[in-house]
């Protein structure tokens, strides 16, 4: 089953933090690595890798974007010391957000900046079943404050009709209100939602608190797709800004990066021709939705 991957833009450190995330978390590897060379960030370091079995992409392409706790990453443990190792290891340089302890909602719990600026949970679910281990969390705040119910039910609908839809579950629901009395945060207001896209479970939550960030690319979410149907789709459903169009990118109405990126690219920029690799990228570097025959056609030199 083609799972969605989330896409982690760094300066120049993308090997090193995937050394270290795999080094963290058990279970965990580094697929691949790669780089892309005459870019217009230059030679870009692009490094997959596997946390506890989940795809990440990672590339070193300049100092464009900063991570924020727009978008964190939760990492679900069935022991307290697994937390406490865990989140020793990854806060180590960075920043605690929220101390490791005792909350309403986990036994063991903390939210902490690493030393490259992406954010982690860490927390303890004990024996309950574990069917993903590391969940993406988007936390809505500012002007798209109170929109995370629909924002997820927007995304669980948008997967769900999509051709490649009936691959893996698709679902949304509020798992938990702010009550009255908990201001700025508006009474009925998402505490804290689930959505599974594609089989693939993510999180989301509302915060009316005072924040200086936003989404923004730092963070996105790659969408493989097998067929220029599938392309045309979740680019006519999901883009919302035509000035962030560009080679596979577009941000959603809530201001989230998704790639739409057809699954032979793997092929084309992780095989052994070199030659091929440089004409694909000189092409796709020119587009804004990819055009599947137009990438073959310069992968095979036509």
């Amino acid at each position: 089953m083609r799972k969605i991957t989330p896409h982690l833009w760094f300066d120049r450190e993308a090997k090193e933090a995937a050394g270290l995330y795999t080094s963290a978390i058990a279970n965990s590897k580094i697929m691949s690595a790669k780089t892309l060379r005459d870019t217009p960030s230059g030679d870009c370091d692009m490094v997959s890798f596997e946390l506890s079995g989940q795809s990440f992409m990672a590339i070193s392409a300049g100092p464009h974007f900063k991570f924020n706790p727009s978008v964190s990453f939760q990492v679900k443990c069935k022991t307290k010391d697994e937390v406490d190792a865990i989140f020793e290891k990854l806060s180590e340089g960075g920043k605690v957000l929220m101390p490791l302890g005792s909350y309403p909602f986990s036994d063991r719990y903390g939210w902490l900046e690493d030393k490259y600026g992406l954010s982690w949970q860490v927390i303890l679910t004990g024996e309950r079943e574990m069917k993903q281990r590391i969940v993406p969390v988007l936390m809505f705040v500012g002007r798209i404050c109170g929109k995370t119910e629909e924002a997820v039910n927007f995304y669980a609908e948008a997967f769900r009709d999509s051709p490649g839809g009936a691959e893996g579950s698709t679902n949304a629901n509020v798992l938990a209100r702010y009550g009255r009395g908990e201001q700025p945060d508006r009474e009925g207001a998402a505490r804290f939602a689930s959505f599974t896209l594609l089989g693939q479970e993510f999180g989301a939550m509302d915060s009316a608190r005072e924040h200086k960030f936003s989404f923004n690319e730092a963070i996105s979410f790659m969408v493989p797709c097998d067929t220029q149907r599938e392309i045309d789709y979740f680019w006519e459903r999901l883009s919302a800004d035509p000035k962030a169009e560009q080679c596979g990118w577009l941000k959603d109405r809530y201001g989230l990066s998704w790639q739409i990126i057809p699954t032979i690219m793997n092929e084309m920029l992780g095989g052994k021709d070199e030659v091929g690799t440089a004409r694909v990228t000189k092409t796709f570097l020119k587009m804004k939705k990819f055009d599947i025959d137009a990438l073959k056609r310069a992968y095979k030199g036509e």
